[in-house]
């Protein structure tokens, strides 16, 4: 059985050529999604087995990436705990009744994710079925942290101000709040593997507003829970967190996901060696190309052709980009760094 590029390096293990796949690849960037979504909302596409699957795959089909990434949003597990979500156009997720008393995360359910998420489950295995072997399919969920910052916030905040709030003034209602959340997402990342998923990556967007005390204390070992029950390799990302590489390897994950703001190699040092996943620029993309090539050069420059690199942007495809440079990047990638491996 071969396993998939994604998953090889995932573990540091000699591979062919770096793979290569971009965060948000499978959105509108895509004249291909945009002509889905002008038929099909957001949570429709998400939750229907079928368009959830195609949306997922022609990013890979158009760019020829080393992996699809299912097509959902961050809030999707929370949509089976009993919390009503708007996706708000040019806004992002909305959140109804906010989530802010003991009698709030009382509330919050702990599904059956088989039941909860069938959707979700078939659309991975649709996925799996349809993708070459040696390409990954990632499952992706919401770290606790940020997934509680939208829901007591109400929608997206870059200070998450009643967020740290509430987590430093009730630390007993916090850490049940995070032990709910963690509960439900370990269920389901494991579920997401069982149905196909070779990977798993943990988007934790938003914990870059923390120092590094407040994230060991009130975040690690939620997010560890969580990293811990995948059952597949896991990517464990954040952005602005180079203040917290340290802690975030210490909880866990294969790969690290490093932003632009570190360097590839000095970010990998200070993970304590673990596969990196990065970390070129999402702007550089809406660049001339000469420019995109230079700076990803940059990063294949430092990853040095040593074993356990995935080459990603250090966040997702930004809405504007031309997906023709997309796919030339990914080109680039695998000419320059196709190498034989010893048998």
């Amino acid at each position: 059985m071969t396993t998939p590029l994604l998953v090889r390096a995932a573990r540091c293990e000699p591979v062919e050529r770096t793979p290569v796949w971009f965060m948000r690849q499978a959105g509108r960037s895509l004249p291909e999604y945009r002509a889905v979504r002008e038929r099909h909302g957001f949570f429709e596409v998400a939750h229907t087995p079928e368009l959830c699957a195609e949306v997922t795959l022609q990013p890979v089909r158009r760019h020829d990436v080393d992996a699809a990434v299912l097509f959902a949003d961050i809030m999707t597990p929370v949509l089976g705990m009993g919390v009503e979500v708007e996706l708000v156009e040019g806004v992002g997720p909305v959140v109804e009744a906010p989530v802010r008393s003991a009698a709030d995360v009382r509330r919050l359910v702990v599904p059956d994710p088989e039941e909860a998420f069938a959707p979700v489950l078939e659309a991975v295995r649709l996925v799996r079925a349809e993708l070459p072997a040696e390409k990954a399919v990632v499952g992706f969920c919401g770290g606790p942290f940020t997934v509680a910052g939208y829901l007591v916030e109400g929608r997206p905040s870059r200070e998450l101000t009643r967020t740290k709030a509430l987590m430093l003034s009730e630390p007993a209602l916090w850490a049940e709040l995070l032990e709910t959340l963690a509960e439900a997402f370990a269920a389901y990342v494991a579920a997401k593997a069982r149905a196909g998923a070779d990977a798993i990556q943990l988007f934790d967007s938003w914990v870059g507003t923390l120092a590094p005390a407040q994230y060991a204390e009130h975040v690690a070992p939620w997010s560890a829970r969580v990293l811990a029950a995948a059952g597949a390799p896991t990517i464990h990302f954040g952005t602005g967190t180079a203040a917290l590489l340290e802690e975030m390897a210490r909880a866990g994950g294969d790969v690290i996901g490093l932003d632009w703001r570190v360097p590839l190699d000095v970010g990998r040092e200070r993970v304590g060696g673990r596969a990196v996943q990065g970390n070129l620029d999402p702007a550089a993309l809406l660049a001339p190309w000469e420019v995109v090539e230079r700076e990803a050069l940059a990063v294949l420059d430092r990853a040095g052709g040593r074993p356990g690199h995935v080459f990603n942007l250090g966040h997702g495809v930004l809405p504007d980009t031309d997906p023709d440079t997309l796919t030339r990047l990914a080109s680039l990638v695998r000419e320059r760094t196709e190498t034989a491996v010893p048998a």
